[in-house]
């Protein structure tokens, strides 16, 4: 008789880190994955942190066979609230016999300790399949294996700002400064996956308006489901000399809080993970 496989969420970030984790648990078999868990701005809908859209992000979960459970965040959240619906989302998985819940960090360790934290005596185990893993190897590996990602967001402190929208290939990882982690670990960038081992087809998206605001470098990818737009793949990444602006009025894609009929992209700010009563800057489920 088959010996059934423990069932594990993985928590989704949109990005590659938790894209790769996901591919190396599966190659890996020991676990069976039976959603993504990810937190979203209910006020913007967009994947916390990673500024995504919420169509995007569905698109993935279809195209990887995952169902996709989110849980929803308040702008503003505060870290109390958004500690207690991830609380009850993990209360549902072990309802449901889930027994793990994936992640894709890769070193820091405060945040590590965090998650475990969190999740002690819930009946949920964190697993974490690219821990300590070089980040530079692991960043080839993840590019060798045929996954594609733009960055989505950018730290203006860390990365100038011509870098969001850029594909995340062996060319980035050549002009990053001196000292930005080839992953983004400490937080430099963040990546939005449209294509890779892990998934039945490629997302078409298209890099659409670009934006600086509040210390950090934004590019919003739009799904192209027609494929109208872009490259035959598409896709397209943003040219360095793109123009990057400064929001001061309405727009078609990033709207001024309180003005637009279409949300702004959520920053670090607009997020549970990033309030000052947690213990760590990510939060628990930072992805």
């Amino acid at each position: 008789m088959k010996q059934t496989r423990p069932k594990a969420l993985i928590s989704w970030s949109s990005g590659k880190d938790s894209a790769f984790a996901l591919h190396e648990v599966r190659r890996a078999g020991e676990f069976d994955v039976v959603g993504a868990v990810t937190t979203v701005t209910e006020t913007f809908g967009r994947v916390s942190i990673h500024g995504v859209r919420q169509e995007i992000l569905q698109a993935q979960c279809e195209a990887a066979g995952l169902p996709l459970r989110t849980v929803p965040i308040p702008y503003p959240c505060p870290n109390a609230i958004y500690e207690a619906r991830m609380a009850e989302a993990v209360a549902r998985a072990v309802q449901e016999g889930i027994t793990h819940m994936i992640f894709g960090d890769l070193f820091l360790a405060d945040i590590k300790a965090y998650r475990e934290q969190k999740l002690a005596g819930t009946g949920i185990t964190p697993v974490f399949p690219l821990w300590l893993r070089p980040t530079l190897p692991l960043a080839h590996a993840m590019i060798a294996s045929g996954m594609e990602a733009h960055l989505a967001t950018v730290d203006l402190k860390k990365l100038p700002a011509q870098f969001a929208g850029r594909k995340f290939d062996s060319r980035l990882l050549d002009d990053l400064p001196e000292g930005v982690d080839p992953c983004g670990e400490n937080g430099e960038f963040h990546t939005c996956v449209v294509a890779g081992p892990i998934f039945s087809h490629r997302i078409p998206v298209t890099c659409g308006e670009r934006v600086e605001r509040d210390g950090y470098g934004y590019c919003d990818l739009v799904l192209n489901d027609n494929r109208r737009v872009g490259k035959a793949n598409g896709s397209r990444e943003c040219a360095p000399d793109d123009k990057l602006r400064v929001p001061t009025k309405p727009s078609r894609f990033f709207g001024m809080v309180g003005t637009a009929q279409r949300a702004p992209l959520p920053t670090l700010r607009d997020t549970a993970d990033s309030t000052p009563a947690a213990p760590v800057a990510s939060g628990p489920w930072r992805q």
